[in-house]
């Protein structure tokens, strides 16, 4: 974590020079003369947003009520405070330190609210995770999701087998209790062992817990290439899985990765549209990088030779007869991915961080798969708090015609996939806006913020939130279009973003002039109780 050290210094410096101003604000705040983007699909108003406490009071044309605090928004775009459909932001929001916990990469971007749990991590302890963010302080909302990797882990360990009838049961009761504890539903990673390990029954039996407490489903796919079951086997089992534990579906950073698949977006459009034309609820999110960002081992391993763990992975290259088997797996991997010339390093805690795994093979005279296997072994013995599951990489395996033909559908919304060493962190709504919309006019500007706001709060089922509507909750972002733009890129992924003017989460000021203010308003946004839930 240590490029991050000297940006957490200087937030701190930033609470201490802004804290004072954001605090002292009135309780009537009114934006006036912006642009008013509300998140729905009406047209947007030159007009004013007022807020009082948390809640937005009125949205319309500029009056000229005296009293409160105006803010001048002419010229700038007044929105909903953006919604992230799906973020890894353990490294902020658990931080220890508090300017880390205000969470400024996404705040700089205009979000208010992020998704936290997908990809299968998702503690199902929800109400004791939600009383520990709350607790520490958070500067963003977030949503929580129960993983089906966590709980599957915590029932069988890392191990590629079946569960028992009984141990099938324990996961349903922790599924079970998480929705009874107000998750947004069930997150998948079944590319990522040890999710890979379970048959779609097992994930359907799992699923029906969430199902039955009106729950999501929201699944990184089996395989989004040629890594397993391919590409369309794996979504026709998304679909089925959602169809048979009868819950709606949402398809995590949907995509055609790699040589073997890239350029097929046409067809993964027509299928997921054709389950939709029979009935089934089915959307997806999607981020505008033409690089995805996993582990090393995820990327290149195959899924039997990690069952159980790392360690034992380390084992199995230790074996002659195994290492040899694994070597050409990764062989045909590293061609799915484009080769090693388009796998870049970026673990901050490792001397390879910013060069391709192309480079590293040439610098160390190596095959770039035996590169690989000494970078596998080089994290057994990462410092403490380093990712010990594999160097992370950006890994360049997407064709723009394919991301462009994704992003027109209307039941895609905006997720950044968020994590550490790739730029997505810091910069996907302004890449969004700024490649897509002004550069590229992929999409306007009325349908980014509508798929960045409201389209995803009905998605997830958020409560009065999304919408710049009377009632709701005071989220608000003031954004200037001339400068809302990314600083971040590849070499450089911890660059906060810039045009954000303004950002109020729960009605109080959490960013200003592109800094943060270092209050944490952020709650944790639980769901009531679902029927046949305990009373609490």
């Amino acid at each position: 974590m240590g490029r991050y050290r000297g940006w957490w210094l200087a937030a701190a410096c930033v609470l201490v020079a802004f804290g004072s101003e954001a605090g002292a604000q009135g309780d009537r705040v009114i934006i006036r003369g912006g642009t008013v983007y509300t998140g729905g699909e009406d047209k947007p108003f030159v007009g004013e947003v007022e807020m009082r406490g948390d809640r937005i009071v009125y949205v319309g044309p500029t009056r000229r009520v005296p009293g409160g605090r105006v803010v001048d928004a002419r010229g700038k775009m007044v929105t909903p405070g953006l919604i992230d459909a799906h973020t890894h932001p353990e490294t902020f929001l658990r931080s220890p330190d508090p300017a880390a916990r205000v969470n400024a990469p996404w705040l700089a971007q205009g979000v208010a609210t992020i998704v936290i749990g997908v990809d299968g991590y998702g503690t199902p302890d929800i109400a004791a995770d939600a009383a520990v963010l709350t607790r520490g302080g958070i500067g963003i909302n977030v949503v929580p999701f129960i993983g089906f990797g966590a709980v599957r882990t915590r029932v069988l360990g890392q191990d590629a087998r079946a569960p028992s009838p009984a141990e099938l049961a324990r996961m349903q009761a922790l599924v079970a209790k998480g929705m009874c504890e107000g998750a947004a539903g069930l997150s998948t990673g079944l590319f990522y062992a040890p999710q890979s390990f379970a048959t779609t029954d097992e994930v359907i039996a799992v699923a029906r817990e969430a199902a039955r407490r009106g729950g999501l489903y929201d699944t990184h796919q089996r395989d989004e290439s040629s890594y397993s079951i391919g590409l369309f086997a794996s979504l026709r089992e998304v679909l089925r899985i959602g169809r048979e534990a009868g819950m709606p579906v949402h398809i995590a950073h949907l995509k055609a990765l790699g040589v073997d698949v890239q350029g097929q977006a046409p067809q993964i459009i027509a299928l997921i549209d054709a389950a939709r034309r029979a009935g089934q609820d089915v959307t997806a999110d999607q981020y505008p990088w033409l690089a995805s960002g996993t582990s090393l081992d995820a990327a290149l391993v195959p899924r039997w030779a990690v069952d159980g763990g790392f360690a034992a992975l380390i084992a199995r290259l230790d074996d002659p007869a195994l290492a040899t088997r694994i070597r050409g797996a990764m062989r045909d991997n590293l061609k799915r991915r484009g080769g090693a010339g388009a796998i870049l390093l970026n673990s901050p805690d490792f001397p390879w961080s910013g060069k391709t795994l192309a480079a590293m093979a040439t610098a160390w005279n190596l095959d770039p798969v035996e590169a690989a296997i000494r970078i596998l072994r080089g994290t057994r013995d990462a410092p403490e708090g380093a990712d010990r599951a594999g160097a992370s990489i950006a890994s360049f395996n997407m064709a723009e015609p394919d991301v462009e033909a994704i992003m027109r559908q209307p039941w895609v919304v905006t997720g950044s996939d968020g994590s550490d060493g790739h730029p997505r962190q810091f910069a996907t709504m302004p890449e969004t806006y700024r490649k897509y919309v002004v550069g590229r006019r992929v999409i306007d500007t009325a349908t980014f913020i509508r798929r960045s706001t409201g389209l995803t709060a009905d998605i997830y089922r958020l409560d009065r939130r999304g919408y710049l509507r009377r009632g709701y909750h005071a989220d608000v972002a003031v954004i200037d279009p001339a400068r809302f733009a990314p600083r971040a890129d590849y070499v450089h992924p911890a660059v906060l973003s810039v045009g954000v003017d303004a950002l109020y989460v729960n009605g109080r000021l959490a960013f200003e002039r592109d800094r943060p203010t270092g209050i944490t308003a952020g709650r944790v946004l639980l769901r009531p109780t679902p029927a046949g839930c305990p009373a609490g």
